[in-house]
């Protein structure tokens, strides 16, 4: 296939590409050229936010488009106007944070029908869901692939990276319980492959893009990452209301992990029945820890877009002394 990644040297986008390469795809990417690109592919540069920015893709056909774009969903719509008439599937990288959250009223089980946030949302949930907007207006078959939370080698949000480095400090580790939690994520890898697969096929329309709820738990995800980090750091499994009564926030300072209610159903107990019917298959989570473990850096990129992870060492330990 001739495959054109907007993006192409990040996180999800170097996935995609790395893919189509050892596949034998005739691939193009097309960014800003602040990363270095995968080896094989064919560079177009260009900022996509200016004025002129994407005339690089005024010309040339493919097979078809992945858009990784997660910023101000207005520009998805110009390139894929852009390329209407050029190219044969669109996929949009888009985020189950589309659906509307009511804290009061989230049972598990949400699926692509379920309702939206208001596309005037100024935050991330609204970027996406105009990107999906906006992704319309290209004239073939689109794919919106709602994914959620998403890990492996190349992370630049810093969930995996912050618990690896935590794990291998070593010593007495907080471990937001309750042990058997289910998580739901997946893995960057499978959902490239899933990627070129719907453009390969032809699925169009929204598809929740992550594993089945509970493909692991919060005990066999940090179980797994404290063997694969050397086994240094001793569990101490935590009840979530003394977590939340320290002002510990979930996600952010603990990554990855949510206590047991609404938000935790909305993200990690979803329907994916569409995405595996579909042919979506996800590894297990030793192979996505040791594999991220096996890449990591010392300093891991970060996105200065996203907020910095982690738990302070000293509040960590306050928390365990009581």
């Amino acid at each position: 296939m001739r495959i054109l990644i907007l993006g192409g040297t990040g996180f999800v986008g170097r996935a995609v590409a790395d893919l189509a390469v050892a596949r034998g795809d005739t691939v193009t990417v097309f960014n800003r050229g602040r990363r270095s690109p995968v080896g094989g592919v064919h560079v177009l540069t260009g900022d996509r936010t200016a004025p002129g920015g994407l005339d690089a893709l005024r010309t040339g056909e493919w097979d078809a488009v992945v858009d990784t774009w997660s910023a101000d969903g207005q520009v998805v719509g110009a390139a894929a106007g852009l390329l209407r008439g050029r190219a044969g599937h669109f996929s949009y990288m888009s985020s189950r944070s589309v659906y509307r959250f009511d804290d009061d009223d989230h049972q598990p089980g949400l699926d692509e029908t379920s309702p939206l946030v208001s596309v005037e949302d100024p935050d991330y949930a609204g970027h996406k869901l105009r990107g999906e907007h906006g992704a319309q207006t290209f004239d073939g078959p689109v794919l919106l692939a709602r994914a959620g939370l998403i890990l492996g080698p190349h992370e630049d949000v810093g969930r995996l990276p912050w618990w690896l480095h935590r794990l291998r400090r070593g010593g007495p580790t907080l471990a937001p319980g309750p042990h058997d939690l289910p998580l739901q994520y997946i893995d960057a890898r499978d959902l490239a492959a899933f990627l070129l697969h719907a453009a390969a096929t032809g699925l169009q329309g929204p598809v929740n893009t992550v594993s089945r709820s509970g493909h692991t738990t919060m005990g066999e995800f940090l179980t797994v990452a404290t063997e694969v980090t050397g086994g240094r750091a001793q569990l101490r499994w935590t009840d979530p209301a003394t977590i939340l009564a320290a002002g510990i926030e979930p996600w952010i300072q603990l990554p990855v992990w949510l206590p047991p209610g609404p938000l935790h159903n909305m993200l990690h107990c979803g329907d994916v029945s569409r995405a595996h019917a579909a042919g979506l298959r996800c590894r297990p989570i030793t192979e996505t820890i040791a594999d991220t473990w096996a890449w990591l850096p010392d300093q891991p990129p970060q996105r200065t877009d996203r907020p910095t992870l982690g738990l302070d060492p000293h509040r960590e330990a306050h928390v365990l002394a009581q």
